[in-house]
C-alpha cells in the first residue's frame, strides 16, 4: 500500500488498501521502516491515520493553489518492492458533494484521466510543481476512482487526530427532498424542503419537538432542499450547539432550537 507523509510521525492511506489494524509497518523512503499504529479512520473519506512514532518524515506539501479542470495530475505510489511507481493525466471533472455511504459524504471531489488502479490507493495525486493536490482512492467510494483534494483530506486528518475520528453532526431524522407549489410555502420563500419520514427516538430533533410529515426549510438561516444540504451543514463545529431550525407545519412557518448532537460511530 502507499501512503503521504502528514506530519513526521504521522502518514495518512487508505483505510481500504490497509486490509487491518494490526502489525502494520510503515517504510520510509530511505528504506528504513517501524511499527505503526492504527490512530483512527474517517468514514466519509476511507482514510486511515497512521502513528509510527520511530521514524522521522518529511511531511508533504500540498499546493495552495485551486485546482482546475486541465491541470496536471501526477498519481504516485510505491509497489510490493517499495519501487515508486506513477502514472500521468489532467483533471478531467471536479465535483461534489458525493455521498459516500452511511450518511457521509464527500464535498468535493477530483476525477483524473490518468489510471488509478488499486496500487495507487492511498497515495498522492502531485502537480507539475510535486505537490499535493489530492489522494487517490482506487475505487473505494461507490466503485469510482476519484481523488480527494488536499484540503479535504488533511481536514478531515486532523478530526480524526483530535477526535479518533471525525466528529460529524447529528438530528436523527430521515428525509426526501420536495419541491414546494407556491400556494404551500406559508409565508416562506423556499421554494424547497426536506420532508421528514422517519425521526429516531431519542434524537436531538425528538427531543425539540420535530415530528414526522415536518419539511425542514432551513438550518441557522441556510436553506435545505435536499439530505445532502443537511449533512454538509451539520458540521463538527455544530456538534453540541443549539441551532435554529425553519420548518413548515401544516402550512404555517415555525422556528425552533435543536441541539445537535453527535453522529454515533456505528
Amino acid at each position: 500500500m502507499t501512503g503521504i507523509a502528514y506530519a513526521k510521525d504521522i502518514v495518512i492511506t487508505s483505510m481500504r488498501a490497509l486490509g487491518r489494524e494490526d502489525g502494520v509497518r510503515v517504510t520510509a523512503p530511505d528504506g528504513s521502516s517501524a511499527a505503526a499504529e492504527l490512530v483512527g479512520w474517517d468514514p466519509a473519506s476511507g482514510l486511515a491515520v497512521l502513528r509510527a512514532s520511530d521514524l522521522s518524515l518529511a511531511p508533504a506539501t500540498i499546493s495552495e493553489i485551486d485546482v482546475r479542470v486541465g491541470h496536471l495530475a501526477l498519481p504516485i505510489a510505491r509497489s510490493w518492492t517499495n519501487a515508486l511507481t506513477a502514472s500521468a493525466g489532467i483533471v478531467a471533472a471536479i465535483g461534489g458533494p458525493l455521498r459516500t455511504g452511511r450518511g457521509q459524504s464527500l464535498e468535493r471531489i477530483i476525477r483524473v484521466t490518468a489510471p488509478l488502479h488499486d496500487g495507487f490507493a492511498g497515495g498522492p495525486v502531485a502537480d507539475a510543481a510535486g505537490r499535493v493536490i489530492g489522494v487517490a482512492t482506487s475505487a473505494q467510494i461507490r466503485g469510482l476512482a476519484v481523488v480527494i483534494p488536499a484540503a479535504i483530506a488533511w481536514a478531515h486528518v486532523a478530526h480524526v487526530l483530535e477526535h479518533g475520528r471525525p466528529r460529524v453532526g447529528f438530528l436523527g431524522i430521515s428525509g426526501q427532498g420536495v419541491r414546494l407549489p407556491e400556494g404551500q410555502r406559508g409565508n416562506s420563500t423556499e421554494d424547497r424542503g426536506l420532508l421528514v419520514v422517519a425521526v429516531t427516538p431519542g434524537g436531538p430533533a425528538a427531543g425539540a419537538g420535530v415530528l414526522v410529515g415536518d419539511i425542514l426549510l432551513a438550518l441557522d438561516g441556510h436553506a435545505i432542499g435536499s439530505t445532502d444540504d443537511l449533512l454538509r451543514l451539520l458540521t463538527a463545529d455544530r456538534v453540541g450547539r443549539a441551532v435554529a431550525l425553519k420548518l413548515l407545519r401544516g402550512g404555517a412557518v415555525r422556528e425552533i432550537a435543536v441541539t445537535v448532537g453527535e453522529r454515533p460511530a456505528s
